[in-house]
């Protein structure tokens, strides 16, 4: 199973490396002159044989790949008696195995060696995204000397753009034996691999051609005498063959098609700005629906679990063995408590369910396929402890999710605290401090001050009592009644079911029932579905598959979502918010064009907020700081920040870290804020290559760094800036056409003003540090003002009261003013942030959380609104 990230991949694909050369002569490639391969000899390599060929990795020895029995020799220098000290004692089987016939029909042959072929090349591959099922392998022609016809490439098979290639050793035995090949039949045999090479949308390169020795066999010769009855056996002679070839994916293709055909254009014509030294995926776009949930809840509430069950199908043991597939670190196994936020993907088509119980099921690419046209549900699930806190909030903001599902448990901590799988209480998670802290009610409340659809599920239900339901259920329908919202309970059906292949009709039509009246309300916040699961008994789970299935999706985001209609001429056509980077080549293509190139990219991975991006575009990334502000602006990673320290509550004393904090922090206005190009050189939405990334989508990109070059007055030649390091929380953008034509940039945020409607948020103090969560950003920030809006002389317009400065803060020791009593609902709040400019939308949906203060659970903060943004 396929777990843990958006982005899986094997960090350290092995490496293709050839047998010939020893490590000092890597650099060498292949016995070529000015370009034009030469003939070598063993004498050039100082070896009589090779090493015996690896198990694994991208190296393969082959006897030959002729495709028809093999010509019988009556004599071979490479096998013959003078060798034996040389050969082992398989020499004999190594002799047979040379000499024999190929049996098998071509068509059968040709589908093992072009398998075998597709696992080589996986082995040098980041991601192995095929199963070696899913080949289609041409028909050949009747002729078995015409293969041209099959020789054209195919479109590159999805997750084999990213593979570094495989090398064929053609003429050698496993233990490394140089038997060799006639000419005829290593042409034919090269032939082969071509024809195995282009099923696969690769080319072959033949790297080295080396003799090793010398052969005879018997031809015979056509009757030309009438005189003679038996055909005359004629001896001929010829050397023999090893021959090297790199199979490599063909980056040279344009559109999928060599030619750059009408076909190859239509596929993907919404993108004419990709490049021919780009690689096009197999696939334009994904079409199917996307759902993007996020899973939160207090610790122990059986998040994990509960994604565990609906991702493999299979129920929990009440020790949480179904999450142990989730966790990505060995203190999350050895704790039970998630720390990083792990994704799965669930597709549902037609009642169907696509997870990994199902046989065919090995990948998130198999979970395409099946649920083409269907629905794709992207799960996330995070931390709930508070010490995990930013892990939290980053599941609730960093992906954007278009719903929210909040996990609580049912069982009566009290009653079931010596049970397996039973829920941790205040005390158990915070120690003393926990007294009097409700995690439940912590994550409800803030769950409801975001606007982000929510659902509840009531999990451990095989531990609830009658009192602890009703308790648990009495508060959630106070809450939600609270804020004006209308909760709804799903009833599951009766009795417990072990094996979910498909959503129960009954399930769905109770469900179907909700999102219709959401549906027909047009208000996604106004409903609150609330279910009742156990991942033990099995109780509710095809209940949650049905609401998975069925949640209605929001509207295609755009650019005018948070202004309306208005006029910003700073926002960009596109937007990519980037939550997390990898170190990984952001496109082997490009290496392969440029193999002595030293940046191999960047890979990035987030979210599209609105917009279309595409392989081959031109982009800008940022906010980067300037080259002469680089220490100021070093992130948390480099030196430490606001944002990394004095914030924290599971430091023992945040105050006096904070206060450390202001005297370390530099303003970002301080900062110059730069942007950088870029080009995208390859995407993948949830894990499925693709040309185009749409609107609302997840996905990570392969992006180059387009660095200007500089001259050093002691150089002769100008050499390429080091790139500069992105981080979470950049963007990457294409300028409007309003920005290119007047060559305005993108803003980089110093400061914000945000507008809350919480009259408690006037609470916070002037100078004070905040930690702020928008988008993908987690920034620090100092509080520089607070207005109160009120509503005086009986006016409908609000009008802001003085704002606190640090000459007044004393200075007001009378009561508050009665048109407190008169509210409208605003506060708005001037921050400053600090270390580093950032980019924020004007109108996205912000957190502000206070450092120092008496929170416990971490998740008192502020939600409100950016109104204004400071350059």
């Amino acid at each position: 199973m396929a777990s843990g990230s958006i982005f899986t991949f094997d960090t350290d694909p092995q490496r293709v490396s050839s047998p010939w050369l020893a490590p000092e002569d890597s650099g060498r490639k292949s016995n070529s002159d000015n370009g034009q391969l030469q003939p070598g000899h063993l004498s050039d390599y100082g070896v009589t044989k090779l090493e015996a060929e690896p198990q694994e990795g991208p190296t393969e020895y082959k006897l030959h790949l002729l495709l028809r029995p093999r010509r019988t020799y009556t004599a071979m220098s490479t096998i013959s008696s003078h060798q034996n000290s040389r050969i082992p004692a398989s020499r004999s089987k190594i002799a047979t195995a040379a000499l024999s016939a190929s049996s098998q029909s071509r068509q059968v042959r040709l589908q093992q060696l072009t398998t075998q072929l597709l696992w080589r090349l996986q082995q040098s591959c980041a991601y192995h995204a095929l199963n070696p099922k899913d080949l289609i392998i041409p028909k050949l022609p009747d002729d078995t000397d015409d293969l041209s016809q099959a020789m054209t490439p195919q479109k590159p098979l999805p997750g084999l753009e990213e593979s570094r290639g495989a090398l064929y050793e053609i003429g050698v035995a496993d233990d490394g034996t140089l038997v060799g090949l006639t000419k005829d039949e290593m042409d034919e045999s090269i032939t082969t691999l071509k024809v195995m090479a282009a099923t696969l949308g690769c080319r072959v390169e033949i790297l080295r051609h080396v003799i090793v020795g010398e052969c005879e066999w018997l031809e015979t010769s056509e009757l030309v005498d009438s005189v003679a009855t038996q055909p005359a056996q004629i001896a001929r002679q010829a050397r023999l063959w090893v021959v090297e070839a790199l199979v490599t994916p063909d980056y040279s293709m344009k559109n999928g098609h060599p030619d750059g055909s009408a076909e190859g254009r239509r596929e993907v014509k919404e993108s004419p700005r990709a490049t021919e030294s780009v690689v096009q995926p197999s696939r334009g776009r994904s079409t199917t629906d996307q759902l993007r949930i996020t899973l939160t809840g207090p610790t122990t509430s059986g998040k994990s679990t509960l994604l565990g069950t609906l991702s493999t199908g299979t129920v929990d043991n009440g020790r949480g063995k179904s999450r142990i597939s989730l966790f990505k670190h060995r203190h999350e196994v050895a704790s039970g408590l998630t720390s990083s936020v792990a994704q799965e993907l669930i597709g549902y088509k037609d009642r169907a369910i696509f997870n990994y119980s199902q046989d065919h099921v090995e990948s998130w690419i198999d979970i395409h396929d099946s649920a083409e046209n269907g629905r794709l549900v992207f799960v996330s699930d995070s931390a709930g402890h508070p010490r995990y806190r930013r892990t939290i909030l980053r599941g609730l903001f960093g992906w954007a999710p278009q719903w929210t599902i909040l996990c609580l448990a049912a069982d009566d901590t009290d009653a079931s605290s010596t049970k397996d799988g039973a829920s941790s209480t205040a005390n158990d998670v915070l120690g003393v401090a926990g007294a009097g802290v409700d995690l439940a009610k912590a994550h409800l409340e803030l769950c409801l001050k975001l606007k982000t659809p929510l659902a509840i599920v009531i999990t451990k239900m095989d531990l609830a009592t009658k009192a602890s339901l009703h308790r648990i259920l009495g508060q959630l329908l106070t809450h939600i009644k609270a804020v004006g919202r209308v909760p709804k309970i799903l009833q599951p059906a009766q009795g417990s079911v072990q094996e979910w292949t498909a959503v129960p009709s009954a399930d769905l039509d109770k469900v179907k029932a909700v999102t219709t009246e959401m549906d027909r309300d047009g208000d996604l916040l106004k409903f609150v579905p609330i279910i009742l699961t156990s991942a033990v008994s099995g109780a509710g789970i095809g209940m949650t598959h049905a609401l998975l299935e069925s949640l209605p999706l929001p509207p295609v985001p755009t650019a005018n979502d948070y202004v309306g209609m208005a006029l910003n001429p700073e926002q960009p056509s596109c937007l990519f918010h980037i939550d997390d980077t990898f170190s990984l080549p952001a496109s082997y293509a490009s290496l392969a064009e440029n193999p002595d190139q030293n940046d191999m990219g960047t890979v990035v991975s987030g979210y599209l907020r609105f917009g279309q991006l595409s392989v081959g575009d031109s982009i800008i990334v940022g906010p980067f700081p300037s080259g002469e502000d680089d220490f100021k602006g070093m992130t948390p990673e480099d030196r430490a920040s606001p944002g990394n320290y004095g914030l924290s509550i599971s430091h023992p004393s945040s105050a006096e870290l904070a206060k450390i904090a202001i005297r370390n922090t530099v303003a970002a206005s301080t900062i110059q804020g730069e942007w950088h190009k870029a080009k995208i050189v390859s995407i993948r939405n949830l894990r499925l290559p693709v040309n185009t990334l749409e609107a609302g989508q997840v996905g990570t990109i392969g992006i180059v760094l387009e660095m200007p070059q500089e001259k050093s007055a002691e150089a002769a030649f100008e050499t390429p800036l080091a790139a500069p390091r992105i981080r979470k929380g950049m963007v990457l953008a294409i300028p409007s056409k309003h920005m290119a034509d007047t060559g305005m940039s993108l803003q980089a945020a110093s400061g914000l003003t945000v507008s809350f409607r919480d009259p408690n948020t006037a609470s916070l103090a002037y100078g004070s540090l905040v930690n702020v969560y928008v988008g993908s950003v987690r920034a620090a920030a100092r509080v520089k003002g607070v207005s109160k809006l009120a509503l005086r002389n009986g006016s409908n317009k609000a009008k802001p009261e003085e704002t606190e400065d640090i000459f007044d803060m004393n200075e007001h020791d009378e009561p508050a003013p009665t048109y407190d009593l008169e509210f409208s609902g605003g506060v708005q709040v001037t921050l400053e942030l600090l270390t580093s400019r950032e980019w924020v939308e004007m109108g996205s949906q912000i957190l502000v959380l206070e450092g120092g203060r008496n929170d416990r659970s971490g998740l008192e903060g502020f939600v409100g609104t950016v109104v204004e943004i400071v350059d």
